[in-house]
């Protein structure tokens, strides 16, 4: 530490002080490393008038990049872009796990002691971040589950879509256009995810009848740890070995499994030839659906999402309550019911995709066409 040695060293000190504490509330300031740095921590000071002391702090903690680009590049700056329109003083905590539900942890924890009011949650693992909460309340600290439903725990608010509803979407569309008799393989999501759970419900509310009555058959269902395609590509393809290829339909949890099942099926020399689902709406996805190689993705306006949990931080943050409309159901996680801000997942074919993804600015047909499937 510094030592005194002089009045005049000791004034200089004071005087220096106040600046900077000024600059520590400047946008950008990086306090632990790059986004993709599991242990660093990115602080985005958002007051404009010079001096963050006067603002609460918020903590964005996201789970991984591995499996989807969105939270680096939509969820991310649409929180902390709407966090500063709302309200400039705050400042925000970002930290990205990796995959990782220690670091997470680690990273939840830090936030905490670094003065973090709110902790706006994405969970790595639904039932591992129940400590999180634990410990967040434990400290007087307000927890929404983001996204992804945090399990087992008392969370103050949840902001996510409709799962179960996504799941129902992909599963109509394979009750639709498989053929009577045909026989379904379903790449669910990772275990670990109660949003998989949740997509998987959906889809077996609608499927499971089909299969019951024989109108469908269902040839092979797994999940996939931690999503990873190369995980989905190899379950796909003990699937086609199980079932001799006799595959008419395959409902995949997201666009990347659905990638994965196309490179099977591309193998087998079936890619085109039978309905694959989606989800996330990636350029990757929509680029297949073009193509013919995948027949829908369900679109979940990321924007909206990461706006909603924006206003519901900032009005814990300043001990408010939320904006009248906002939360507008409940879901349980096994410990409570939830208040919710749900909202509506929208089914994307090659018939809709200008009329959805396009014309809400969620992506470009440039950057759909130069993805890579």
């Amino acid at each position: 530490m510094f030592q005194r040695k002089t009045k005049a060293t000791a004034m200089a000190l004071l005087l220096a002080l106040p600046l900077a504490v000024s600059a520590c509330g400047q946008s950008g300031g990086n306090t632990g490393g790059s986004a993709d740095n599991t242990a660093g921590t990115n602080t985005t000071g958002n007051n404009t008038g010079g001096s963050s002391s006067g603002g609460a702090t918020i903590a964005l903690l996201l789970p991984e990049t591995a499996t989807s680009a969105r939270y680096e590049t939509q969820d991310r700056p649409d929180f902390e872009q709407t966090v500063q329109q709302l309200a400039p003083n705050i400042k925000v905590i970002y930290n990205n796990a990796q995959g990782n539900a220690t670091t997470q942890q680690q990273q939840a924890e830090a936030a905490i002691t670094n003065g973090a009011k709110v902790l706006v949650l994405d969970p790595v693992d639904s039932k591992a971040a129940a400590a999180i909460v634990n410990e967040a309340q434990q400290a007087g600290v307000k927890v929404i589950s983001y996204d992804r439903l945090i399990t087992g725990a008392n969370v103050d608010y949840y902001v996510s879509f409709d799962n179960e509803q996504v799941g129902r979407l992909q599963g109509q569309y394979i009750a639709d256009h498989t053929p009577k008799g045909g026989t379904v393989v379903m790449i669910n999501g990772a275990q670990t995810d109660n949003n998989a759970l949740l997509f998987a419900k959906g889809a077996h509310d609608v499927l499971d009848p089909l299969f019951k009555n024989g109108t469908l058959k269902k040839g092979y269902e797994t999940y996939t740890p931690d999503w990873l395609p190369a995980n989905g590509q190899r379950e796909m393809e003990q699937a086609l070995t199980k079932l001799n290829n006799k595959v008419d339909g395959v409902l995949a949890a997201n666009d990347g499994l659905a990638g994965a099942v196309i490179q099977a099926l591309r193998a087998q020399g079936l890619a085109g030839k039978i309905p694959v689902t989606g989800q996330d709406a990636t350029d990757a996805g929509l680029h297949n659906i073009l193509q013919g190689l995948q027949s829908m993705t369900v679109y979940k306006a990321v924007k909206q999402e990461a706006e909603a949990a924006a206003k519901l931080a900032v009005a814990l943050a300043n001990g408010q309550q939320p904006e009248a409309g906002l939360v507008n159901g409940k879901v349980n996680n096994g410990a409570e019911d939830v208040p919710s801000v749900l909202l509506t997942p929208v089914v994307v074919t090659k018939d809709n995709i200008q009329d959805t993804v396009i014309k809400d600015g969620y992506t470009t047909m440039d950057k759909i066409n130069a993805a890579k499937s």
